[in-house]
Parts: structure tokens; C-alpha cells; sequence
């Protein structure tokens, strides 16, 4: 009864706050556009007020787990201070041990004795009911190498209200640099106290970072346990990157990198791009290539011609649109040891754009790299692409402005995502032709990049998503949307491609999930909002 009362609370609250776009998705349901209908009305509902409380309902208690016949000894470790009685109760319901410390001389005491897991606890947090289970369970079936184990988890005010929930990434290393998501919600097995001394607050992130270390060099496991077993009082915010501008440091090498644009007509697109590649500052010359998708505007040709060509190369392309197959063959002709794959629809404001994803491309842990793209109103068009949303995939955060706060500043922050979009990606030439480039027979327009992120994935190079790279999209404005019934038909036949090779099925359907993403976010809303 409660989560029927609170559904209509939720659908009340959105209809208040976008009477438009709710009418219009309960009028899509009606005619049976279903899909279209959830993919606006998701979002709405799932930033109302009450809709964590919805979850809740649904979703609160945790599951039994069946634990192991000898589960390990976690002891917890609480900084003194006030606050401590609460979380000391909470901990004593769920049998874990704990120990109150003042220095990091404590630490270490209690570490020797722990004789492996210990849990930093910080003053007022609460460990929720079945969380003592689910961290004995993880434990005892974790791998040897393993050092971290860690939990969603929300926020409780001095009420007790829940509020604010973290549904968590797994793992992810170029998002730890920035957000600390881990401290405060996590088991550590940890060798020796941090490298720190005195009274110094901040043991428990040193502890957490430095068995984070351990682990990478280790090529040890981190896991993630995706149910909410910690509530909050507060939690560290993010460290949000510096000034967009990335001039290239004093000393560093970076490889030649070959631009690749494709183009038809439309002079006025064409022109502001390369003007934009002409302030890109970047310490070795670029190389242009425009290619020439059948253009027969006479201003077009016009400009082609009037080119230098010691600058830019013109190579003509006719033929029907394949955007795969002529970046392709364009890549063929391309002296670049690194690979930036470029619309002509992009406008580039930043100078510095190239010099940050071409300085992530080359780590050799690193496959495609992708941009903070803008609509031209300022708005997100693209923070990376999480697989599953809406049947396929969909990019990241769409439609946020870039100075709000969004999930847990996510859009703002360097990290690995499953998928970036080719409209401005940057790739070593050696990865990408390691997986045969684009699938040119399946993916002519869409998913191309996609697909390619996810092949280059399998083979161990993660795409990552950089906004200190930030430039503005003008999507779709050179070629027609997918509004007409042939575009709308190979729009179909590449979703089932994509489906078929990559099973999205299944992540739409909850029966796997992006890693990047999380099982109880919503797979019908490129915002990240509680699945409703």
C-alpha cells in the first residue's frame, strides 16, 4: 500500500514539475510508443522528491545471503569523537567487532590484531541492518589478491531519513583520482596502518588508497557490492579537474596525431571546424584530412579547392553515406601515429582540446577517448555512452548544464566509460587497427563507435571519457535524423546488430548491466535516477 501511495505521489510531483513533458509521455503510452514514453518519463520521475523513497518501498530490504561455514573476522575502526555511540550500536547489531581510535598508532594496533579485514567507519554513520552478512559473505569468497570490498550507500539525517542514495560504479580507477567513492563504505585488507602520522583525519582515504595501490600492482580484484550498506551522515566531494585549457607540459612527447573530417556541403560547418584546428595548440603539426563524402554545393567545392593542401588534405569520397567505411579508407591515407576521428559539425572553443585526450590515448591501458561535447545552448550532448540505455545505448547526462551538480558530478570527472562517440574520438593508430576498425557492413551510421569501444574493451583498452576536452557539438545539422522510414529502417537493423553481437538485451533487461552504470539505475533514462 505504501509504494502504491507513494507511485502516485511520484507521478504527481513530475506532472507538477513538467506538465508538457508528461503529457506528452502518457500520450506516447497511450498510442503504444512505449519505449518513447519511458524514455522521458523515466527522468521526470525518477528526480522527483520522493522517488527515492519509492525505491525504497520496493526495494529496501536486503535479501538473505547464505553465508560461509567459518565467515572471517571484520573488525571496524571509529575515529573518537561524538556521534560514535550510534554507529558503535549499529555495528554491534550486525556482530562486527569494533574499535574506537584516536591517532594512527591506533590504526596499526588494531590492524595486527584484526588479522586481515578491517572496516574505517566514520563518527554518526550508520551500518545497515543484513550489511554484516553481506561483507562476511564477499570476505570469505574473495580472492587472496583482493584488498578492497566495497558498498553502495545513502545519506541519513539526524531523523533518520534516507536520502541522497550512491549507487556506485564497479571498479573504476580513473574516477577513484578524482572522487574518493569508497571511503566510508568499504572493507579493507589491509597490511600495515597509512603512511601518515599524528592525529591526521584523514587516515581512513590513505588506508583505502593505499590498499587501492596494493591491489593495481597486484593486478588484485576490487569488489563491489551493489546494495546499500552504509548510511551517511556525509561523504567527500569530488575533486573537480582545473581549467579546461591543457597546454602541454615542459618535456612531454605526444605522437603526431592525423584529424580525420568527413564532409558534405554545408561550407559554413566545414569552415569553422578547421578554423578551430587551426588554434588547436598542440607541439607537433597536425594532419588534416577532409574527407569528401559527395559534395556538390558549388561554395562547398569552392572552398575545397581553395585549400592548401600543405595544410589540409582534400580526399574525395562519393558514394552513399557510410560513415564507417569512409573513415575507414580515410585511415588508410592517414601518417599519424595517433588517430583523432572528427564532424565537421564540431566547433572547437578550447585550444587545448587535443593535447588532453591524445595524452590520455596513449596510456597502454587506454583504448578510445572521448569528449565533453556541448549543445550549442550550452547543454551536454555527450559524457560518454553507457550501454542498455533505451533498447541500445545512449550517452551519458545528456542535456545537463556543465556547472550542476548532476550524479555526484559525474559529467565533470575523467573516468572509464564502456563507449565514447566518434564524432570527436581520439585512438592510437596500432589499437585501432588491432580490432579491423570500424564494422563497416553493419554499423554504416550508427553504433560504429560503439561498437568499436567495445571491442577495443575486450582486447584490455578501456575507453575513457576527459571533459577537460570540451568543445560544442552541432549534432545532426549536415545530415538528415532518422526521422524518415529507409533512415529509421537501417536505424533498426543496427540496433539488432548491436543486440545480437553485444547482447543489450540483456543489459535493458536487468539481466546483466554496464559496469560503468549500475543495476538499480534506471535503463530508460541518460540521466543516472533510481530504476522506478
Amino acid at each position: 500500500m505504501a509504494a502504491a501511495f507513494l507511485l502516485l505521489v511520484v507521478h504527481i510531483e513530475a506532472m507538477l514539475a513538467h506538465p508538457v513533458l508528461y503529457g506528452r509521455s502518457l500520450w506516447w503510452y497511450l498510442i503504444g510508443k512505449r519505449m518513447r514514453a519511458g524514455l522521458h518519463l523515466a527522468p521526470l520521475l525518477g528526480q522527483t522528491p520522493h522517488a527515492f523513497a519509492l525505491w525504497l518501498a520496493r526495494n529496501g530490504a536486503l535479501p538473505h545471503i547464505e553465508q560461509s561455514a567459518k565467515p572471517p573476522r571484520i573488525v571496524a575502526l571509529i575515529q573518537d569523537g561524538e556521534g560514535s555511540e550510534a554507529t558503535l550500536a549499529s555495528l554491534l547489531a550486525e556482530s562486527i567487532e569494533a574499535r574506537v581510535v584516536s591517532a594512527v598508532s591506533d590504526v596499526q594496533w588494531a590492524i595486527s590484531d584484526s588479522e586481515g579485514w578491517v572496516m574505517p567507519v566514520a563518527n554518526g554513520d550508520i551500518i545497515a541492518s543484513g550489511a554484516g552478512d553481506y561483507y562476511r559473505a564477499a570476505a570469505a569468497k574473495a580472492p587472496e589478491n583482493c584488498r578492497v570490498i566495497y558498498a553502495d550507500d545513502d545519506l541519513i539525517d539526524r531523523k533518520g531519513r534516507r536520502h541522497k542514495p550512491h549507487f556506485k560504479p564497479d571498479w573504476n580507477s580513473e574516477l577513484f583520482r578524482h572522487f574518493d567513492y569508497v571511503t566510508g563504505a568499504a572493507l579493507v585488507r589491509a597490511a600495515r596502518a597509512p603512511s601518515i602520522k599524528g592525529r591526521e583525519p584523514y587516515w581512513a582515504a590513505r588506508l583505502v588508497a593505499e590498499a587501492v595501490e596494493d591491489s593495481e600492482r597486484e593486478n588484485g580484484a576490487i569488489i563491489h557490492l551493489h546494495h546499500i550498506l552504509h548510511h551517511r551522515r556525509s561523504r567527500p566531494a569530488p575533486r573537480l579537474p582545473l581549467a579546461q585549457r591543457q597546454p602541454a607540459r615542459a618535456q612531454e612527447t605526444l605522437p603526431r596525431v592525423s584529424v580525420l573530417v568527413p564532409t558534405r556541403n554545408r561550407v559554413d560547418l566545414l569552415a569553422n571546424c578547421l578554423e578551430g584546428l587551426s588554434r588547436t595548440e598542440y607541439p607537433q603539426p597536425l594532419e588534416i584530412l577532409v574527407i569528401d563524402n559527395g559534395s556538390d554545393d558549388p561554395a562547398t567545392l569552392h572552398y575545397l579547392a581553395q585549400l592548401d593542401p600543405a595544410a589540409v588534405r582534400v580526399l574525395r569520397d562519393d558514394g552513399p553515406f557510410n560513415f564507417a567505411a569512409i573513415n575507414n579508407r580515410a585511415v588508410q591515407e592517414a601518417r599519424g601515429a595517433v588517430l583523432c576521428f572528427l564532424n565537421n559539425d564540431i566547433e572547437i572553443e578550447e585550444t587545448g582540446w587535443l593535447v588532453a585526450m591524445a595524452r590520455q590515448a596513449v596510456r597502454p591501458d587506454v583504448g578510445a577517448v572521448g569528449a565533453q561535447l556541448l549543445y550549442p545552448d550550452g547543454r551536454i550532448q555527450h559524457a560518454g555512452v553507457v550501454i542498455g540505455i533505451g533498447g541500445a545505448a545512449a550517452h551519458a547526462h545528456r542535456l545537463l548544464k556543465p556547472d550542476e551538480e548532476g550524479y555526484f558530478h559525474r559529467h565533470a570527472l575523467p573516468q572509464f566509460v564502456s563507449a565514447v562517440t566518434a564524432a570527436c574520438m581520439v585512438v592510437e593508430r596500432t589499437k585501432f587497427d588491432a580490432v579491423g576498425g570500424f564494422d563497416a557492413e553493419r554499423f554504416a551510421v550508427s553504433f560504429n563507435d560503439v561498437d568499436l569501444c567495445l571491442r577495443l574493451g575486450a582486447r584490455g583498452w578501456c575507453s575513457l571519457y576527459e571533459p577537460r576536452a570540451r568543445l560544442v557539438h552541432h549534432e545532426s545539422v549536415s545530415r538528415r535524423l532518422d526521422r524518415d522510414q529507409t533512415g529509421a529502417a537501417r536505424q533498426a537493423r543496427e540496433v539488432a546488430f548491436l543486440n545480437d553481437l553485444w547482447n543489450m538485451r540483456l543489459v535493458t533487461k536487468g539481466a546483466t548491466y554496464d559496469p560503468f552504470h549500475h543495476p538499480h539505475l534506471s535503463r530508460l533514462s541518460e540521466h543516472f535516477v533510481p530504476a522506478l
